[in-house]
């Protein structure tokens, strides 16, 4: 049995392997403000809106609304035009 080819053919595939170009894989987004890192976006009423996330154990968290703070007292009717 001659061993030259099946050499050959293994030099030949491990030169090729090396001029392989090799693919960057892109690094994953940040999650969106409110997100639980490594959880999934849950939509629970379907109005296409993000209601929450649910965490890898199960347990839904749902989203903060931004707190706003109170409206400014109404204006003081004491001046020259009040």
């Amino acid at each position: 049995m001659r061993f030259t080819p099946l050499i050959v053919t293994g030099a030949a595939a491990l030169l090729l392997s090396a001029c392989a170009a090799k693919e960057e894989v892109a690094m994953a987004p940040p999650p969106p403000p409110g997100a639980v890192p490594g959880s999934v976006a849950a939509d629970r009423d379907g109005d296409g809106i993000i209601d929450g996330y649910y965490t890898a154990d199960g347990i839904y968290h749902p989203n903060q609304p931004a707190y706003t703070p109170p409206p400014p007292p109404p204006p003081t009717r004491i001046g020259e035009k009040g």
